[in-house]
């Protein structure tokens, strides 16, 4: 029988339902915590180190489900900035919107988005995949270092600028490249790739419908003779 613990946070505060999921990683294995009334607020489920699930049952507010290892956290409503940031492993799915800097500095683990995502979206990335069911803000994948971000919709200005090892893949239009970023030709690889990242996020793509943006290597060394101008 699945063990099912509920925290309301209108009774309750944030800092004690972190506590609770602070415990031994053995007393939380296979539990669920259904987290009430969350109203918007801050830091919930940061922290974790445990193989649970958590769900929090409406809108969360900034850094939700941060610094997460192995945990699988579902929020049912939107979240504010830096949802999953530094993330480790694990998943999580934000089945509304999220505000800037989703998935930031993350290493590891799956961050699903079902809306859409704000600007700076897997901002130093370092590792890790980010799929975004909707479009993407402003300078997303800004110094993105490794992983992958999949975009079902629309990217906006300065995609991937000052791109490293990440690759990134878009269904929809971009504004415009960011500096050292290029498009670049799908391999068969990036079609098992996208194909596996859609298919666990519960999204309907057509892989060969995506586009390949990855780092042009121009910023990797200083070359004295550009004048800053890249």
């Amino acid at each position: 029988m699945e063990r099912v613990i509920e925290f309301d946070l209108a009774e309750r505060s944030v800092r004690e339902l972190n506590a609770f999921l602070h415990r031994p990683a053995a007393e939380l294995a296979g539990l669920k915590v259904r987290v009430k009334h969350p109203q918007g607020k801050h830091n919930i489920a940061v922290g974790v180190n445990a193989e649970l699930d958590i769900e929090i049952e409406g809108d969360a507010g900034y850094f939700v489900a941060g610094m997460n290892q192995r945990a699988r956290v579902t929020i049912q409503g939107n979240v504010g900035r830096s949802v999953a940031e530094n993330l480790m492993s694990g998943q999580v799915r934000v089945r509304g919107s999220a505000s800037e800097s989703a998935g930031a500095s993350m290493h590891g683990g799956l961050l699903a988005i079902e809306g859409d995502a704000g600007s700076r979206c897997g901002i130093s990335l370092k590792g890790g995949e980010i799929v975004v069911g909707g479009n993407v803000g402003h300078m997303s994948a800004f110094m993105a270092q490794a992983g992958t971000i999949v975009i079902c919709g629309d990217a906006g200005a300065g995609l991937g600028d000052s791109l490293y090892e990440a690759v990134i893949y878009v269904k929809g239009a971009i504004a415009y490249l960011g500096a050292d970023a290029r498009q670049e030709p799908m391999s068969e690889a990036d079609l098992i790739r996208v194909g596996r990242l859609l298919d666990q996020s519960g999204f309907r793509h057509d892989p060969r419908a995506f586009k390949r943006v990855a780092s042009a290597r121009t910023l990797y060394h200083w070359n004295s003779e550009v004048h800053q101008e890249y």
